[in-house]
């Protein structure tokens, strides 16, 4: 009698096991799918703040490279054309970051860095442990019940 009940008791135990097992890996799926959602509407709205940040540059450059050029050919002080070159840059690194190719050559440079220079991503004290974070958290417990002292 005792050993039917010791044998459907660690059937029991394994079914729940397995079941728990299998929350625990639906948990971690719907997890990581939410975290990339998040991390493409964040992708978006930084592309789209450089689309829109693009249109006033855009504008402003337009406007200051016009009146730098008129002012340089009426004046005949080619030096006025001087700050064309930098807003140029600037102008141009935006467009590249709103509509070219910046974001899949970071991505490029990134995959590289974590593949040939790994160490330099280490945090200092390395990766938080549940035991470190513990111990964080029980110190600040313990302060905190010392402090209302």
């Amino acid at each position: 009698m005792g050993f039917l009940l010791s044998k459907s008791m660690d059937a029991n135990l394994k079914k729940q096991q397995e079941f728990m097992l299998h929350n625990a890996r639906l948990q971690m799926e719907r997890q990581i799918l939410m975290q990339n959602q998040m991390r493409e509407r964040q992708m978006a709205m930084q592309i789209a703040w450089s689309r829109e940040f693009l249109k006033y540059f855009g504008t402003f450059f337009s406007v200051s490279s016009l009146g730098l050029t008129v002012g340089a050919i009426k004046k005949r002080k080619p030096g006025l054309l001087g700050p064309i070159v930098p807003l140029g840059f600037i102008f141009a690194y935006q467009l590249d970051m709103a509509y070219g190719t910046f974001i899949y050559r970071m991505r490029e440079e990134a995959a590289s860095i974590m593949a040939s220079e790994s160490d330099r991503l280490d945090l200092p004290l390395g990766t938080p442990t549940f035991e470190s974070i513990e111990k964080a958290r029980r110190a600040k417990n313990t302060l905190a019940t010392f402090l209302e002292k």
